[in-house]
């Protein structure tokens, strides 16, 4: 990756749906030159996916919250268990290994306090693997992630 395949990668994060001919323009490339740079992003792996940014609050998700689990043991199965049953909740729309006291760090968006409960009591509660979680309720969203900053990398 050069300079030029980072500043279509920063681009395209802020707008999937450029058109190519505005991109090209934008990098300062020809128009068959910038869609075979894209292309090989693609097949390269270096963008998984296009997607859209849902305003979470607007289509009735009001409730933000991040959960710290604890397991009951470190064996590789139990992690694999959870993993796996983590992967099949909807509701959870992050889950990352962290270290110190917790874990795992979840995020999940639910319409209410109950949507929330339920997550909570009926699907996380219920993995075996689960010895202890920690709630903590998002008030608002100060920086929402838009994109990995592209400056400073040297490809």
């Amino acid at each position: 990756m050069d300079r030029i395949d980072l500043q279509i990668l920063s681009i395209l994060q802020k707008d999937s749906q450029i058109s190519m001919a505005k991109l090209s323009d934008q990098v300062g490339l020809s128009l068959s030159a910038c869609h075979r740079r894209v292309k090989l992003l693609e097949t390269d792996g270096k963008i998984s996916h296009y997607a859209a940014h849902v305003n979470r609050a607007a289509v009735g998700l009001h409730i933000q919250v991040f959960i710290e689990v604890k397991l009951k043991s470190h064996r590789r199965e139990d992690f694999d268990a959870f993993e796996e049953a983590i992967a099949r909740i909807d509701d959870v729309l992050e889950c990352h290994v962290i270290t110190g006291e917790f874990d795992y760090l979840i995020r999940v968006a639910a319409p209410n306090s109950s949507g929330y409960e339920s997550v909570l009591m009926d699907r996380l509660a219920t993995i075996p693997s689960v010895l202890h979680t920690k709630t903590m309720l998002s008030i608002r969203t100060a920086k929402e992630f838009r994109g990995y900053n592209m400056e400073g990398l040297d490809g």
